[in-house]
């Protein structure tokens, strides 16, 4: 049969496409192939479904599914091998696509995504088992971009007389109607009307694969458990992933009949010491000591310059969208971001073969004679919220490719940063916009495996439950040549002093 398909109807920041079936088959054997496609795309007519009310006869805009699509037995992914399954996981990431679609026949989701998506079966079965498919009883409000199209659709579905005669939503306003919940079962209905979106290239976390879990757990409790989690890992997961996910490669490997549940989060890119709750009360818990701000949080900063001691403030805009940016000055409705620097060290610049083994970013930074190694003390938990701050203090983190590009701009050209020291004046809201908007161009993408922080102590109930993880990975490599020179020397003492004398006569 076919849908209505609402591809990218609700972008806001996502890419999403209907592609025809060819093409979706053979989109790119090679990363070559795949950026010569990704640049075609361009060129290629979305494929838009769309019914009448009142079984009308269903028509159809541009290029067509075949209305009675079989369950394919296999696809091809973006790496070029064949696949059914969401597994083995791709060393890298795929370019995004998320579907969005209206129910145009109710029915099993996993059998109705596969035939308007012509996805296998098991693939999608995968999607919903990673989290990557949501529904709701009604289509959300389409963003500001949306085309008369994609507008006409929108309300062709949501027209007051098609929604009063959906029992489901009897009782409910069209706002909490709308609202995202995820599919979590592959046999679960949906009706017609319903609205699915579907995270087909889930974001992946290939590192949860190569990581010993069980040695990376500091401690375990009946209430929690401590992970030294490791970087290039999510916490608890992501919208579309929440499978790879620190908490549950933990629960396995520790083999926990119950999920561990996320109190705090910490960046993929950044390793140490986290939380994670064993039942729901002491998750609520936990959130309170935070609220309460019982809980404390020491971090180790590899800088690429020198920090100077004591608290830093700055004020960070309240828009949730990487790169965060902050100001010196105080901003109406911006949050205050405070952190102290208690220690900084001047050390060797990690080797690119130390680099290199913990996935380490090349980020431009003229010197890399030393770096310089920072004890903080985080007084205000924001997202970025040490990553930001000394990049504007000109000491971005070692191998932090969103801000150390920004400022080694500023360095350049200190003007360039509307919030900074020598931010210009401007002549009006306009020419200010443009300017932050040329300053966030100015930052680089998120990092992809681990970058200089490390949560390297957690502690709350003043210090009753206090733990610390391994040294971070700058050190790693030291501490462990420093390891074997000492049982090397031991093992060639121990091999002196077993050693026979032998009198040798003149």
């Amino acid at each position: 049969m076919g849908s209505m398909s609402l591809a990218s109807l609700l972008g806001s920041g996502c890419r999403s496409f209907i592609a025809p079936v060819g093409l979706v088959r053979t989109l790119a054997l090679t990363h070559v192939a795949l950026s010569e496609q990704l640049r075609s795309y361009q060129h290629v007519k979305v494929a838009w479904f769309s019914k009448k009310l009142k079984k009308k006869k269903k028509r159809v805009a541009c290029e067509s599914l075949k209305e009675e699509v079989t369950y394919p037995t296999a696809a091809f992914s973006v790496y070029g091998y064949p696949y059914t399954r969401l597994l083995p996981c791709p060393s890298q990431n795929g370019p995004p696509r998320v579907e969005h679609l209206v129910v145009s026949e109710g029915g099993p989701v996993l059998e109705y995504i596969c035939k308007n998506l012509d996805l296998p079966a098991q693939f999608v079965a995968d999607l919903i088992h990673f989290g990557a498919v949501y529904y709701a009883l009604v289509c959300p409000k389409p963003p500001p971009t949306a085309t008369p199209e994609q507008m006409r659709v929108y309300k062709e579905v949501t027209a007051p007389s098609v929604l009063k005669k959906r029992d489901s939503i009897k009782g409910k306003t069209v706002r909490e109607a709308q609202k995202t919940f995820r599919i979590t079962h592959a046999d679960q209905f949906v009706e017609d009307g319903t609205y699915l979106r579907v995270h087909v290239h889930p974001k992946r976390f290939p590192r949860c694969y190569d990581i010993n879990w069980k040695s990376r757990v500091i401690a375990v409790t009946e209430d929690f458990v401590v992970l030294d989690k490791p970087a290039g890992t999510t916490v608890g997961g992501t919208t579309d992933n929440i499978e790879e996910s620190c908490a549950t490669f933990t629960s396995r490997a520790l083999g926990l009949s119950t999920p561990l549940m996320t109190t705090h989060q910490i960046d993929n890119c950044t390793e140490g010491c986290v939380v994670l709750a064993r039942t729901k009360d002491y998750c609520s818990v936990f959130h309170g000591k935070i609220r309460e701000k019982k809980v404390k949080k020491l971090y180790l900063a590899l800088a690429a310059a020198p920090v100077p001691l004591g608290t830093i403030t700055h004020y960070m805009r309240p828009i949730n969208v990487a790169p965060r940016l902050i100001s010196e000055d105080s901003i109406e409705r911006w949050s205050l971001c405070q952190l102290e620097v208690m220690e900084c060290k001047k050390i060797p610049w990690p080797s690119s073969v130390i680099e290199e083994e913990y996935g380490v970013e090349d980020c431009g930074w003229p010197s890399k004679d030393y770096a310089y190694e920072c004890k903080i003390n985080l007084l205000t938990g924001k997202t970025h919220q040490i990553r930001a701050q000394l990049a504007a203090c000109g000491a971005p983190l070692v191998g932090d490719s969103m801000y150390m590009p920004a400022a080694i701009a500023e360095m350049e050209n200190p003007e360039l940063n509307p919030f900074g020291k020598h931010k210009k004046h401007y002549a009006g809201e306009n020419d200010e916009e443009i300017a932050v908007t040329e300053w966030m161009a100015r930052h680089g993408k998120e990092p992809i495996v681990a970058i200089g922080l490390q949560a390297c102590q957690i502690s709350w109930d003043d210090g009753e439950h206090s733990f610390e993880a391994r040294a971070p990975w700058w050190r790693r490599f030291w501490s462990s040549l420093e390891s074997d020179m000492i049982n090397m020397v031991k093992s060639k003492l121990y091999r002196i002093s077993t050693c026979p004398l032998k009198i040798v006569e003149q």
